[in-house]
């Protein structure tokens, strides 16, 4: 860590969540004056509570993205917010849509007023892939909730709170993910479902996840979305590891377990994108990321940064890891331990 948090007041929204979790070890790290955690996971912020009993700096607050008076009390003396907050099952959201724009949409811009009113130094905004040409109720929701917060930053006025965005690929063992789902089917069932094996999907680390989200905090002018650069997944690759892998563990032979394909589900791509071609006229790139600039504000440069080549970033056409390499991945990870679920 370089001291971005130290002495700092920080406010994680969904804090009780896999990257509001991670995120809480890092600042932590960093010697920050106070941590507080919003989210309305009772169960989850007593767990947190236990796991961090020893540390006095940090505080526990019940609410909702959606009440606003609650958000503008939490936001009191703060100094960056990280909202990663949202409703992300796409099925629930199909079937839910308006709950996911009360949510992820008004909720944003709930915590956009906030900000605003507490005059909060900086806000980082976890979008996703599925933002990007949304088949899904879900990807609309946080395409909205992206719009929302690039207006933000040019519609601010005099107040000096900068606000910026993120964009995840699928989070490798997160809360929700396919990997440990799919070991828990193998161990409880003998079997998995999957939608479809041709299918592509980007992935990161949630160490990646971590490190882009603070690092957009660090960079953010005001009015970006940051992009990984982050490996393809051809999820045949993943389910052949995943099944071998399993399969070893719980002494039993691969061909016992049964792969059953379901189809897709109403909403769901067989390929996602990160960056649009049109978004690449505007966007830097780094070793490690895209930096998408807001095309209604001055152009600002990124020490390292170079205009980045016009092209569409997406999983379709592009090699995915090798079979080797993405067991590698995992297991670099620790996401091929099954202690877990046993």
């Amino acid at each position: 860590m370089n001291g971005l948090f130290k002495g700092k007041k920080v406010l994680l929204i969904g804090g009780t969540g896999t990257i509001g979790q991670s995120l809480l070890k890092h600042i932590l790290a960093d010697n920050s004056d106070v941590v507080r955690i919003f989210s309305r996971d009772e169960y989850k912020q007593f767990q947190l509570q236990q796991e961090y009993k020893e540390y006095k700096n940090i505080r526990f607050l019940i609410g909702d993205v959606r009440d606003y008076n609650r958000l503008e009390r939490a936001m009191q003396d703060i100094d960056y917010v990280f909202h990663t907050a949202a409703m992300k099952h796409v099925p629930a959201c199909e079937y839910n849509p308006f709950e996911a724009v009360q949510t992820n949409v008004l909720g944003t811009q709930n915590v956009i007023q906030a900000a605003l009113a507490c005059n909060v130094e900086k806000v980082i905004f976890t979008s996703t892939d599925k933002a990007i040409s949304p088949t899904n109720t879900y990807g609309a929701s946080k395409l909205m909730a992206e719009r929302l917060i690039a207006a933000a930053q040019y519609q601010a006025g005099s107040k000096k709170t900068k606000f910026a965005a993120v964009r995840f690929g699928n989070v490798m063992g997160s809360r929700g993910s396919v990997i440990p789902l799919f070991q828990w089917q193998i161990e409880e069932k003998r079997k998995i479902t999957v939608t479809c094996r041709e299918m592509t999907r980007f992935m990161m680390s949630l160490k990646q996840a971590t490190e882009l989200t603070i690092k957009a905090m660090e960079l953010a002018q005001g009015g970006e979305i940051f992009v990984l650069k982050m490996p393809i997944v051809h999820l045949n690759d993943l389910v052949q590891i995943i099944v071998e892998n399993s399969s070893e563990h719980l002494n039993i032979k691969p061909d016992s377990i049964q792969i059953e394909e379901i189809g897709i589900r109403p909403g769901e791509k067989m390929f996602e994108e990160l960056m649009t071609e049109e978004e690449s006229v505007h966007a830097l790139e780094t070793d490690e990321m895209f930096i998408i600039r807001n095309s209604f504000l001055e152009r600002r440069e990124y020490l390292g940064a170079k205009p980045a080549e016009k092209q569409s970033y997406s999983s379709h056409g592009k090699k995915p890891l090798g079979l080797n390499e993405l067991y590698l991945l995992l297991k670099d990870q620790d996401l091929l331990k099954l202690e877990d679920i046993k």
